[in-house]
């Protein structure tokens, strides 16, 4: 098992708000557009608990995934911009409006910024019984068996997806693209053998 490093990052990001005096006085969504067990995921969790414990407020983890995350942040966008739903979201975020033309989310008027939150490496991993021990060998028994393998990413337009299709680029493999709901089921499909090769995040993937 190898790595392969990009960096991604992950913000939180908000609809513009004008908060009450009380606020909060109810409880508070973090909306992840991913499946539980993605990096981002992870740190909504962490960040929730902290937020939690500051602010005196239950904050409640919302899994929205799906739509290459889209479906997430489209719910956020269209949330009352009153500080009480709040999303974590991954570099997907500035990624999708240059791979869609159309986006059911304006990113630069429907949110502001808050900060970022936490970086972390993406990582290609294989099955431990995977014939391959080094990217060296990978590669080279890719190429030896053109369209033959497939590697599983968590979604299309992630930081995963877009280090696997560079790992392609670069090394001129035919290699399918498999892309899951999240980083969990694609892990998942790794671990069990039918995608045995993988690009995700470090945290899911070393959990």
């Amino acid at each position: 098992m190898r790595t392969f490093l990009v960096t991604s990052i992950f913000l939180v990001v908000t609809l513009t708000v004008a908060p009450a005096a009380d606020y909060p006085d109810h409880p508070i969504r973090l909306i992840v557009p991913q499946a539980p067990g993605s990096a981002t995921d992870n740190a909504a969790r962490l960040i929730g608990a902290v937020l939690s414990q500051e602010l005196g407020q239950q904050i409640i983890v919302d899994n929205r995934p799906g739509g290459a995350l889209t479906i997430g942040l489209d719910l956020v966008a269209k949330s009352p911009p009153d500080g009480y739903t709040i999303l974590v979201a991954s570099s997907s975020y500035v990624v999708n409006p240059s791979l869609y033309a159309k986006n059911p989310y304006d990113p630069f008027k429907d949110f502001a910024p808050v900060t970022l939150a936490a970086a972390s490496p993406n990582i290609l991993v294989v099955h431990s019984d995977f014939p391959a021990k080094s990217v060296k060998e990978l590669v080279d028994l890719i190429k030896k068996n053109p369209g033959k393998y497939n590697y599983a990413m968590p979604g299309t337009g992630t930081t995963p997806h877009l280090a696997g299709e560079l790992f392609k680029l670069t090394f001129k493999l035919d290699l399918t693209t498999v892309p899951f709901n999240g980083a969990g089921p694609a892990i998942q499909s790794a671990v069990a053998g039918h995608t045995p090769i993988a690009f995700t995040a470090l945290p899911p993937t070393a959990r």
